[in-house]
């Protein structure tokens, strides 16, 4: 339901015209301004919520690039890595509540179909889903806030989720991080407090590129960690690298003011092309890093 620009909010409650009324709602906070339109989803557990769009007049904020810069690597074992060596781990807050589902589930599939009971089961069914679902939100918006909060420019890698996710052995994991509802929260938050938000083509070679020499190694596994530049001789833990090089090439393209990344990188390279580089030495886990 939308469109409507005489809504009146009142401190527990929304009054709606027509036949709706008055009706009761928990308002979280305080707005300023005046409302132009009101959206009324329910969600899969028979709850409603309820969007207001406010004009506060402001003017927009002014987008400054001077600042700290920070290059985030977003991966599974570690849900971000950014370019000054801070890791977050992965919450995988579905993997920690898929007994309890699929218990849920099974009770579920018992239940003869038009029956009462099978309508209760499958409202248990969508409240575990909200749960992770709420779990997950909380922990997006709470890192998205703490790298905005703490950093002028944020660079991050154009993913293409839904090419990923086409791999079975690795799909529920990668759509249990919710990497693009994340890079979202940092997109709209960074807009929002007149910060830059920038995103590297997908096939630039952040992990495989040495931060320090910029020497290009020909293959590195994903079950390779850590490891020694050839070249230079610096060992490096491969997802704060990556991160490193993600920052420096959002550096540079904001230095030149293009979107496009070096070397052709915004395109996928051609298959069969002989690499003239080295390979990386692979090094223990756990090897220490030079600041």
């Amino acid at each position: 339901m939308g469109g409507f620009a005489s809504q009146i909010v009142f401190k527990k409650s929304l009054k709606f015209p027509g036949k709706l009324g008055v009706v009761p709602a928990k308002i979280h906070r305080t707005f300023d301004g005046k409302i132009k339109t009101v959206t009324v989803s329910m969600n899969c557990a028979g709850k409603y919520y309820a969007s207001l769009l406010f004009d506060d007049g402001l003017p927009d904020i002014e987008i400054k690039s001077e600042g700290k810069a920070v290059g985030i690597d977003v991966g599974l074992t570690h849900f971000a890595v950014t370019s000054d060596g801070s890791k977050f781990d992965n919450p995988k807050h579905l993997k920690k509540r898929e007994k309890n589902l699929k218990r849920k589930q099974q009770k579920l599939s018992r239940k003869q179909k038009g029956s009462n009971r099978r309508y209760k089961a499958r409202r248990i069914v969508a409240r575990v889903h909200e749960k992770i679902a709420n779990c997950r939100s909380y922990f997006q918006h709470k890192l998205s806030r703490k790298l905005v909060n703490e950093n002028q420019v944020i660079v991050v890698e154009n993913l293409a989720v839904k090419n990923m996710v086409k791999n079975h052995c690795l799909a529920k994991s990668i759509s249990d991080c919710g990497w693009s509802e994340f890079t979202r929260q940092l997109r709209y938050k960074a807009e929002r407090d007149g910060k830059i938000y920038l995103e590297i083509g997908r096939f630039f070679p952040s992990s495989k590129t040495c931060h320090v020499c910029l020497n290009q190694v020909g293959s590195l596994p994903l079950d390779v960690r850590s490891w020694t530049c050839s070249s230079c001789g610096t060992k490096h833990d491969r997802d704060v690298n990556a991160a490193i090089n993600i920052r420096d090439e959002g550096i540079r393209l904001l230095a030149l003011g293009t979107s496009a990344t070096a070397n052709g990188r915004d395109v996928s390279p051609r298959v069969g092309r002989k690499s003239s580089v080295s390979k990386a030495v692979p090094v223990e886990i756990g090897s220490p890093i030079p600041l």
